[in-house]
């Protein structure tokens, strides 16, 4: 059994060092895959009881090594993606990217480099609200420097699905993998009911339907079915919050490319194959494809970049930027209602 020390982000509070084993390691994997699956069903696929399960989960959660967070797809309410680098002085950084973690509208908030630079995504509703933190709120910040804001176009890798946790095998992970979401033709209507439920499901995603039914007034079983349409419609997905540096991943970077248009497709889809990769996108911009990478060392991300993205010959000019401190991960990212 490997001890992990884990130097816990601003989000998490506390820094703590936990003893994850194989099955803690399978429990990550299998909440990866559906964070609402039953303890009874993971237990089956582990091979372990539900109680051990049910422990090992509550033991994680408490030591504030992972959480299981509802994500709400703003681009199938009719929201617009976007990930921004803000330059800023050192002694402002920490607390404007406090500030933006704060926001209901952001996720992957990180501070990086030197301690100068912020990186975050961000769901805007509409273009009045993205006008009013790109062009008003943001720049008015006198320790602000410079802001970019690059549309997320494409993604092609996503943290749920990075390999860097991946400890089942195929047939256990296909006993685990939910139905695939079978969005519809225009953007989902979310009713107030719908917004109170998911607030709830934002903090801990395994909230019984008991807690969420009682949120609006309403049965457990009406619960559970709106959930299951929202989440058959794409909209509601069930992510695990888990610092990298659990899984023995310590070093983190933010990676901006620039790619020849006509090969920028086969380039994302090519970087998202990379084991070390946990988001890639294609963006607006000169520098329009970005990836998160997760390392066990700066050697190992050395030898990342100069063999894996080199071979990449439609990548043009790269930058790195190393995190050195997360505010914040998945979650929490609910557009207002309109």
């Amino acid at each position: 059994m490997n001890t992990v020390s884990i130097a816990a982000s601003d989000a998490d509070a506390v820094a703590v060092a936990v003893a994850m084993d194989e099955v803690d390691r399978g429990l990550v994997h299998a909440l990866q895959i559906d964070g609402r699956a039953p303890f009874r069903t993971v237990a089956e696929v582990l091979g372990v009881s539900e109680n051990t399960v049910a422990r090992r989960y509550r033991r994680l959660r408490s030591a504030g090594v992972l959480r299981v967070v509802g994500v709400v797809n703003g681009v199938l309410l009719g929201s617009t993606s976007w990930t921004l680098r803000i330059q800023c002085t050192p002694d402002a950084a920490g607390a404007i990217a406090g500030s933006l973690a704060a926001r209901s509208d952001t996720s992957f908030v990180y501070l990086l480099s030197g301690g100068t630079e912020i990186s975050c995504n961000v769901q805007t509703p509409s273009a009045a609200e993205r006008d009013a933190l790109l062009l008003h709120k943001l720049p008015r910040t006198s320790r602000v420097t410079a802001v970019s804001a690059h549309l997320l176009l494409r993604a092609t890798a996503l943290p749920n699905d990075w390999a860097g946790s991946a400890r089942l095998s195929v047939e256990q992970v296909d006993r685990l993998r939910p139905a695939p979401p079978s969005p519809g033709d225009g953007p989902v209507v979310l009713d107030d009911q719908d917004r109170a439920m998911l607030k709830i499901l934002l903090r801990d995603g395994r909230a019984g339907y008991t807690e969420l039914a009682a949120a609006v007034g309403g049965a457990d079983s009406t619960a559970k079915r709106r959930l299951d349409a929202l989440r058959r419609a794409g909209v509601l997905t069930y992510a695990v919050d888990i610092a990298p540096a659990a899984l023995g991943f310590p070093t983190e970077a933010r990676l901006w490319m620039s790619v020849r248009p006509s090969k920028l497709s086969d380039a994302a889809h090519e970087l998202a194959g990379h084991p070390e990769v946990s988001f890639a996108a294609m963006t607006t911009g000169p520098s329009n494809l970005v990836a998160a990478v997760n390392c066990r060392s700066a050697d190992d991300l050395c030898r990342y970049l100069t063999e894996r993205v080199a071979a990449l010959d439609a990548v043009r000019s790269l930058e790195t930027a190393p995190v050195i401190r997360t505010l914040k991960r998945t979650g929490s990212c609910l557009p207002a209602a309109r």
